[in-house]
């Protein structure tokens, strides 16, 4: 009798394979973005100007000039007005023009570039007739003691020694021949109305001068040792030109 043999399923087929883990994937949820509230726009703050502090200083200065007016009630105080008014004046002319006349001031110091008189009078007489001016007038100036000396003087009628020798102020309580100064100082020619304020220009005037021009000696900026003054009977048409000759003469009036 054959024994039958029992019949075993294969390992392979018996052992089941381990489950595999299947992650379960949650649903996707939006975050909520918390809306940050969009502020207000506010009117700007008005300007306020406070014009009561600009109202009274302008008061106080009105009624501080007609206290002044009040006070001078004689002729005395009239000229005692104004001669403090000048003094003030000539005083905030020389400080703003400070740096410009202390430099010419050291400049002037090392050396003396005005020629003598015999040399002067020949640059005189062509610059006169080259120009057809009515006067033409040389001085001569010291910064270091705020002099002006004239040197010489030509009028219509050639040499006038009226003028020769004549001493006096370089910067004085004329504004016009003041700011002609501080140019002539930073190398330039001035031309400007004729005003007689002073000796020399009151000659001027007599010999038929209503225009004049002013130009330093030498011509260079900084170097100051005098200038030379040309008058005409009326403004010329060029001053383009004239200026080109006085500074000319200028160079040739110097050492």
């Amino acid at each position: 009798m054959a024994i039958k043999k029992p019949v075993t399923a294969p390992i392979k087929k018996l052992i089941k394979a381990p489950a595999k883990k299947v992650i379960a994937k949650k649903p996707m949820t939006k975050k909520s973005v918390s809306k940050k509230p969009i502020p207000k726009k506010t009117a700007p703050a008005p300007i306020v100007i406070d014009v009561s502090s600009t109202t009274k200083s302008a008061s106080s200065m009105l009624d501080k000039a007609i206290d002044l007016i009040k006070w001078v009630d004689s002729p005395f105080k009239l000229f005692e007005v104004i001669l403090l008014a000048s003094v003030f004046f000539f005083g905030y002319f020389a400080w703003d023009s400070r740096a410009v006349i202390l430099d010419a001031i050291t400049q002037s110091s090392k050396v003396t570039n005005l020629k003598e008189v015999n040399h002067l009078i020949p640059v005189a007489v062509s610059l006169q007739k080259d120009l057809e001016a009515v006067t033409v007038v040389v001085h001569k100036a010291t910064l270091v003691v705020n002099t002006r000396t004239t040197m010489l003087s030509f009028g219509p009628k050639g040499r006038d020694n009226t003028l020769d020798g004549l001493i006096s102020s370089l910067f004085n309580k004329d504004p016009g021949r003041n700011t002609a100064i501080v140019g002539m100082l930073n190398g330039e020619v001035i031309c400007d109305k004729l005003e007689g304020n002073s000796k020399s220009s009151e000659w001027e005037t007599k010999q038929g001068a209503t225009f004049i021009c002013r130009g330093g000696i030498p011509p260079e900026v900084g170097d100051f040792d005098g200038y030379v003054a040309v008058g005409f009977k009326t403004e010329p048409t060029d001053l383009g030109m004239v200026k080109t000759r006085i500074n000319l003469a200028a160079a040739d009036m110097s050492q």
